[in-house]
């Protein structure tokens, strides 16, 4: 395991200390830096930022942060800010024709709830779908540890049958995503692959970085090569290349599939992307709860690392 990989994993480890969030948390900075990734806490935070990337032909999904939710008061209400979220989109102009878009993650509407969580979450889930049809927009399923893969990939089934626009999340550091991406490269199915950002036992995840850049190019190859619409989300440029070579091979037109990057993280390149005439979407995260994502990104890319301290070492 090289030092990036050790890296990695020693913030994903830290991504679940309390102590370590309470320090950075009240850390006078923090909030500003985090403002680089995270452009707020309210909706209309995230509504601005979508139309500050679509004054530059960019496209957003966005995730209202929070996960694991345990109470069923907080599962609602997350529900609600969706709610509010898509109705603030339209009545803003940014939702039509998938401009802005929503990213949920289950466990934050529910599932982890005692009894009946994954039909509690499929059922806030179902709301927002609904909503974002009203709305003319899509509804994205985030992906999260491992032990979740099966719960979320049958509530997209079940979603699907009303709302076959429903786009999955697929992360190449599972050793079974090359299965699952074949299963879903089918006609109207949209697929996100990523790499993954949560700490995951070698039994099921590849653990070192180059084992995952390799699962990734495969599932990518599938999904490519398949019938669906593709969402490549990845900062890395050697990724990027290599998913314009295989949409060339095999002809795909530029609105077949799409680049997706995180909010405040390469936004020249970004640009640049929309610009040629790719589809190009960013990943907008809002709310209260940043420190969990924001440990999860730097573990993604270790060089946002350098950025966050540098921001806590200089401000004041």
């Amino acid at each position: 395991m090289d030092a990036s990989d050790l890296l990695r994993n020693s913030l994903l480890q830290l991504s679940k200390s309390d102590a370590v969030r309470q320090t950075i948390e009240k850390a006078p900075v923090s909030r500003s830096v985090v403002r680089r990734f995270v452009p707020g806490d309210r909706t209309e935070d995230a509504v601005s930022a979508t139309a500050d990337l679509r004054a530059t032909n960019r496209l957003a999904t966005i995730d209202y942060l929070g996960e694991d939710t345990s109470d069923l008061t907080q599962a609602i209400r997350t529900r609600d800010h969706y709610l509010d979220l898509l109705r603030a989109l339209a009545e803003a102009d940014l939702s039509q024709h998938g401009m802005g878009e929503v990213s949920l993650k289950l466990s934050a509407l529910g599932q982890y709830l005692p009894g009946d969580g994954d039909k509690i979450a499929l059922e806030h889930a179902r709301e927002i779908c609904q909503a974002a049809a009203n709305a003319g927009t899509t509804v994205t399923l985030d992906m999260e540890d491992h032990t979740t893969t099966d719960a979320t990939l049958e509530a997209l089934r079940e979603l699907r049958q009303d709302f076959p626009w429903v786009g999955a999340v697929i992360q190449s550091y599972l050793r079974r995503s090359e299965g699952d991406c074949r299963d879903l490269a089918h006609e109207g199915s949209r697929v996100r692959l990523c790499k993954g950002a949560y700490k995951e036992p070698e039994s099921v995840a590849h653990q070192s970085s180059s084992e995952v850049d390799q699962n990734y190019v495969r599932c990518l190859k599938i999904l490519m090569g398949g019938e669906g619409y593709p969402m490549v989300a990845s900062h890395d440029p050697r990724l990027v290349e290599i998913a314009g070579a295989l949409a060339v091979h095999h002809r795909r037109d530029p609105d077949s599939y799409e680049y997706q990057m995180l909010y405040g993280i390469r936004p020249e390149e970004q640009k640049r992307i929309a610009d040629r005439g790719n589809q190009m979407r960013v990943y907008i995260p809002y709310g209260e709860e940043w420190y969990g994502y924001l440990m999860r990104r730097m573990a993604e890319r270790p060089a946002n690392t350098m950025f966050f301290l540098r921001g806590l070492a200089t401000k004041n």
